[in-house]
């Protein structure tokens, strides 16, 4: 017996000491959880927009990062860098798709070099829709649909999402007005896109330049005249210090949007969660450029007419009807043997005829309104004599 209770002694001794430094170490486990998860290191996305610094469009790019990196909480952080840093603005799409940078922001039109009928996310009359109503197209009647197919058939390896829809952009810069279509014939002139096609077709020597090259290329006088997109952006570039004339609206870019795009490898790893994520950061981003713009741009507006003496000139109806004639011709040479083309145009004008119908008939024209509280008021008869 007294064998026995000195061999029990010992073993008790042992479970006693196992139990507590199993409940010790489970205790450790527990206390240093939240260490383990905070010190996890974050996945990091390298980014490239296809403005410079100073535009307000870099800053939409990083704005969209930042609500994205918020909402994750620091799991995912990307990180955005100017056009030209890694690679020029035009090569985005192929940087992206072969993943030297893992994502970009960007319009479509700026690859229609790969494939013409990316132009018409941005570069037309849309057929007479506003950038919201292309936007709807885009969602729900079929375009997302097709710019995937889009994608896939010029090997494009990204998953992009149209977003941010933009105001309509001036007919541009000038050194003096212009009052009908032949004063454009001849003049040197700067845009993007299927517009490329629409101006040469009115007789301007066309240039596609990235947003950043347009003012030099027009001081050092290789540019008569040029367009980019709205007042902010244009002021911010230097467009006041080489012309004080500007031409506002037009129908070559009266519905574009901007573009988010991810290689579509590296998105596809994401966790479910964060891809979500990306997915709905992208359509609250979208409504609060809107909202960010409309106050940018018409503060500028003020700011470029009273600051920079800039007298803005509405474009005659005559250029616009001349625009609609040359878009048709265009996009018809560029349709012939691209049944992507012609499948999107389909689909754009089907969508077209039925929303803005709707919107001409639906919705109030705000010009009465605007004019019975700002207008001019008639000056009061002067009192009579006697």
């Amino acid at each position: 017996m007294k064998k026995t209770e000195k061999t029990a002694a010992p073993a008790q001794s042992r479970r006693r000491f196992l139990k507590t430094a199993g409940l010790a170490a489970t205790g450790a486990a527990v206390m240093g959880a939240p260490s383990i998860v905070s010190a996890q290191t974050p996945i990091i996305m390298r980014w490239q927009s296809t403005w410079p610094a100073k535009d307000i469009f870099h800053e939409y790019a990083g704005d969209f990062a930042k609500k994205v990196n918020d909402m994750t909480g620091g799991e995912l952080r990307i990180e955005v860098l100017p056009a030209g840093a890694v690679v020029p603005a035009f090569g985005l799409l192929e940087a992206v798709s072969k993943g030297t940078l893992d994502g970009g922001h960007g319009v479509l039109v700026y690859h229609y070099g790969k494939q013409n009928a990316l132009a018409l996310w941005g570069s037309g009359p849309a057929f007479g829709m506003d950038a919201q109503q292309l936007m709807s197209w885009h969602k729900y009647g079929g375009g997302k649909e097709l710019l995937q197919k889009l994608y896939a058939s010029i090997d494009a390896n990204v998953v992009s999402f149209p977003y941010g829809p933009m105001w309509t952009q001036p007919l541009g810069w000038f050194k003096k007005p212009v009052q009908k279509a032949e004063d454009l014939k001849g003049l040197k002139y700067r845009t993007v896109g299927l517009s490329i096609d629409v101006f040469t077709g009115m007789g301007m020597a066309v240039n596609a330049l990235p947003g950043g090259e347009i003012v030099p290329a027009m001081d050092r006088g290789l540019l008569d005249a040029a367009e980019f997109n709205n007042m902010t952006s244009d002021r911010l570039l230097g467009f006041p210090d080489v012309s004080k004339v500007c031409m506002l609206q037009s129908y070559h870019q009266n519905a574009e949007q901007f573009e988010i795009t991810f290689n579509k490898t590296k998105f596809d790893a994401l966790p479910a969660k964060m891809r979500a994520i990306i997915e709905n950061g992208v359509e609250a981003a979208s409504q609060d450029l809107v909202w960010k713009s409309i106050d940018r741009y018409s503060q500028d507006y003020i700011e470029l007419q009273t600051k920079d003496k800039v007298r803005f000139y509405r474009t005659p109806s005559a250029i616009l009807q001349a625009q609609l004639t040359a878009y048709d011709e265009a996009a018809a040479k560029k349709g012939e043997g691209n049944a992507f083309f012609k499948e999107i145009e389909a689909s754009q004008k089907k969508f077209a005829e039925r929303v803005v119908k709707w919107d001409l008939d639906n919705n109030v024209r705000r010009e009465m309104a605007y004019n019975h509280y700002f207008g001019k008021k008639p000056a009061a008869p002067a009192a009579k004599k006697g």
